[in-house]
């Protein structure tokens, strides 16, 4: 309990908000912790009538309770994952670049394979959900590969390639396919710096990005309606062709030839987590969706 305490009031850095998170009163708070502190013989916060400060040595012991609780929460986990698999909540991070595409499928599958399935979903970047997942505030996230995912382990459900949209006006002929020396880098339209989306197109195509226009865009709808306004061009993965596009006429799409895959899409876990056979589940039910609506080999 004092461990849940001090957690608490870390994250708060307020004695009575820190109280309301545990049920508890202010005053058992301050007690449980002083106890603790006085065990250890050093303060964990200095506090006073406006604020609450870790000190140095309160950090520390702060990265010892996360470590502890996170191993806690994960034994805790092992008797209810062994009653049936998919049967407790599970926190799932996702990046925006795939979440829209990807969700829509998967979904109502598993709804109705695992009705007992609690999602509670977080969209944010790469980096940001490398991090949640290491220091267990969620406990898996969908990523775009390669990315650097420090220590956590991955497991790769689905690849697929990058396909150029152009304004139909641009397009000669009946091509389907396009060379990388063809496209006009300076007319490239990409995400802004920090989507992992940029940094795997440009490594398919083996570019350094120099745009004509000067732009923060952190959406590829928003791409595309700029292409469908002659703006430029852009590079879409297969999984967002159908939603991105649908039936607009001015765009045109040929799929960039260069080896493949141009990005593998993958869950990523700590390695001591306990849910592994959930992982295991998720991957299966995403990979078959996936292969049942593009076909092909693609999946991993």
């Amino acid at each position: 309990k004092q461990i849940n305490y001090v957690l608490a009031v870390s994250k708060t850095l307020h004695f009575k908000r820190a109280a309301e998170l545990c049920y508890i009163s202010p005053s058992t708070l301050s007690m449980a912790i002083a106890d603790l502190e006085n065990q250890l013989g050093f303060s964990i916060f200095e506090r006073n009538n406006k604020n609450v400060i870790v000190t140095p040595m309160g950090h520390a012991v702060l990265r010892k309770a996360r470590d502890i609780k996170l191993k806690m929460d994960d034994i805790n986990r092992l008797g209810e994952l062994r009653a049936m698999p998919l049967s407790t909540p599970i926190a799932l991070g996702i990046i925006p670049t795939i979440s829209p595409y990807l969700l829509p499928r998967v979904l109502p599958a598993l709804k109705q394979h695992y009705p007992q399935l609690t999602l509670n979903i977080v969209e944010d970047r790469s980096s940001r959900l490398v991090e949640q997942v290491q220091t267990g505030e969620i406990d898996m996230a969908i990523l775009a590969l390669p990315f650097d995912i420090k220590s956590l382990s991955s497991f790769k459900f689905w690849q697929e390639d990058f396909y150029y949209i152009t304004h139909k006006d641009n397009v000669k002929g009946q091509s389907i396919e396009i060379e990388v020396s063809d496209l006009n880098q300076s007319e490239l339209l990409l995400l802004e710096d920090g989507h992992c989306l940029k940094e795997h197109a440009l490594a398919a195509c083996k570019l350094t990005h120099k745009p004509m226009y000067t732009m923060k865009v952190s959406s590829l709808a928003t791409l595309v309606q700029l292409v469908a306004g002659n703006m430029g061009s852009t590079l879409v993965p297969q999984m967002a062709l159908e939603q991105l596009l649908g039936s607009n006429g001015s765009l045109a799409m040929l799929h960039l030839n260069q080896p493949s895959p141009h990005r593998e899409i993958a869950l990523v876990a700590r390695p001591n987590y306990p849910g592994i056979v959930n992982i295991y589940h998720l991957t299966e039910v995403f990979s078959a969706q996936l292969h049942t609506r593009f076909g092909g080999s693609k999946g991993i």
